[in-house]
């Protein structure tokens, strides 16, 4: 399971916002790694820079340097709707004859094709192939005598999830959408607002937590200060996976920082599964923490077993046959002097595919561990998520495929146990009916078509490879 965007923004006349962007950007890589980019505004003119890579590789100084002006927005990339290529990172801009936006995006638009055949046919142009431009364009084509007008009538017209971040030459705008899937929270600096996907990002640029950004609300920042539009109550649906794997350990959503809530996971998974073993290790990085309480609840002792290379990201240099024979032992070697001769928990997050387990295994087993049992913490995956993950089809799905014992058998373990869905509301502490669970039911906020294409735009629009750093007037 791959992570999904992150989000940021800024409106301070005292900052230098290009500059913060990027640090915040920085917090917030965990989200994407595919391309990264900043819009800027300073009340005339809105400029861009993306390009494809993560931030220490996108952005210089002389880039940061061009990115002038008293407002930006930022954005790092996972694909979840549109390939990945320069011309589909982000922030986007769009203009019509009297107006031009910058917008940024995390989530996943499920109607997107439908919005995309009916602006094409009143003469919107694409630039290049995701839902971020079509709603970029709806909100251009919307109705209305304001900024707020035009946003509130495209939201009725979306289905889906969104956390967006808007910037007009004058105004930002912070948008979420009425189910609250993926997170967005609003903090300040000493002279101005800031909006991000996480309050890590918050802490590493030095501003203060102020609260979430509503479910279906809209946030406006102008030279007059915060204005606040609240949404319909709707049914509440945050992505349960923010919790387990998704957001960074230190960052606090829903006012439940997520170190502890996954301990407490791992607690759970003790308490469901016990079972007499030697050792207890977390899969780094994702599920240490849920390791750690696993480990505290059986009283089996905590080591690490396997060590990550923390440089290993998305490359677009293909591997050679000995290199791709290797898997994942690319990405995480084992410590046999640890390992060897013992009865070994390994805590993970979760399984999808099924592709990676296996291979984890079998390096465990080849650094001596005489038994694997295998603890997971999301409960059983058997539906896609259509609601910013790029996941998998149901058909991909091990869980949806097989039973718990074929599974077992499949990735080598001694034995497999996976977190009840109430074991994991009871550890993230928050009522149930918060979130969407769907991926685990397939009861979905919404109706959704249950084999949707993340490419279903791609040979809709043409796009254009390279970086772009654009001066662009607008309205």
């Amino acid at each position: 399971m791959h992570e999904s965007c992150g989000v940021f923004a800024v409106y301070s006349p005292d900052e230098d916002v290009a500059r913060l962007t990027f640090f915040a950007l920085f917090a917030l890589q965990h989200r994407g790694q595919e391309s990264s980019g900043i819009a800027t505004a300073d009340g005339k003119k809105i400029r861009v820079f993306t390009d494809m890579g993560r931030v220490a590789y996108v952005f210089d100084e002389e880039s940061l340097s061009h990115l002038t002006g008293h407002i930006a927005i930022g954005h790092n990339r996972y694909s979840t709707a549109g390939s990945s290529r320069a011309a589909n990172a982000q922030p986007i801009v769009v203009s019509n004859e009297t107006s031009t936006i910058a917008i940024a995006h995390n989530g996943n638009i499920i109607n997107a094709t439908r919005l995309y055949e009916e602006l094409a046919g009143q003469g919107y142009t694409f630039r290049g192939t995701t839902d971020t431009e079509v709603i970029a364009n709806l909100v251009l084509s919307s109705p209305g005598k304001s900024w707020v007008e035009k946003i509130k009538h495209a939201m009725r017209r979306l289905q889906g999830a969104y956390s967006l971040v808007i910037l007009t030459p004058r105004e930002l705008f912070a948008v979420r959408d009425p189910f609250g899937v993926r997170p967005l929270c609003l903090g300040s600096v000493d002279s101005g607002w800031v909006v991000a996907s996480e309050t890590c990002a918050l802490d590493h640029i030095g501003a203060d937590f102020v609260r979430e950004i509503e479910p279906g609300e809209v946030v406006a920042i102008d030279e007059n200060g915060l204005e606040s539009y609240p949404g319909e109550s709707h049914r509440k649906g945050a992505c349960i996976f923010e919790y387990i794997y998704f957001a960074r350990p230190d960052s606090v959503i829903n006012g439940r920082l997520l170190y502890p809530a996954r301990q407490a996971m791992g607690a759970g998974l003790a308490r469901e599964y016990p079972v007499d073993a030697d050792l207890v290790m977390g899969v780094p990085d994702s599920a240490t923490s849920a390791g750690t309480g696993f480990a505290h609840e059986s009283g089996i002792p905590v080591v690490e077993g396997l060590i990550k290379n923390r440089y290993i990201g998305r490359t677009f240099i293909e591997p050679d046959q000995r290199i791709r024979d290797l898997g994942v032992k690319l990405k995480f070697n084992p410590l046999p002097q640890v390992l060897d001769g013992e009865r070994l928990v390994v805590v993970d997050d979760s399984i999808v595919r099924g592709t990676t387990t296996p291979s984890v295994v079998k390096i465990l087993r080849k650094a001596g561990a005489k038994e694997i049992h295998m603890r997971i913490c999301a409960p059983p995956i058997k539906y896609p998520c259509f609601f910013g993950v790029d996941m998998a089809t149901r058909r991909e799905l091990i869980a949806a495929q097989k039973s718990i014992p074929e599974i077992c058998e499949f990735i080598g373990a001694d034995s497999l146990g996976y977190l009840s869905i109430e074991g994991l509301i009871k550890a993230v502490d928050l009522p149930r009916e918060n979130f969407c669970l769907a991926c685990f039911t397939g009861d979905y906020p919404i109706p959704v078509q249950l084999e949707m294409d993340k490419l279903a735009l791609e040979n809709m629009a043409a796009g254009q490879q390279g970086a772009v750093c654009d001066g662009i007037d607008g309205g």
